[in-house]
């Protein structure tokens, strides 16, 4: 599962930087911690369903797009 965190953080990092959000203003409009949103992005941590739809309503993507393919996993 840590390859899934992984290329989740990546994911979201890729979205995030594509909307032009600083790490500091995504996280604020999130409502996480700043620190936690780079863990977040490192794939240090396995977030909630619930985090993933507000970060996708954040960054205006469904949250499908955030999620990596079975195939990179691999």
């Amino acid at each position: 599962m840590e390859k899934l965190a992984k290329a989740l953080g990546k994911n979201i990092r890729a979205q995030r930087k594509e909307k032009g959000f600083s790490q500091d203003a995504l996280a604020l409009v999130c409502g996480v911690d700043r620190s936690y949103m780079g863990r977040i992005e490192r794939g240090e941590v396995n977030i909630t369903v619930e985090k993933l739809y507000r970060l996708a309503s954040t960054l205006a993507c469904e949250p499908a797009s955030l999620l990596p393919s079975l195939s990179s996993l691999d």
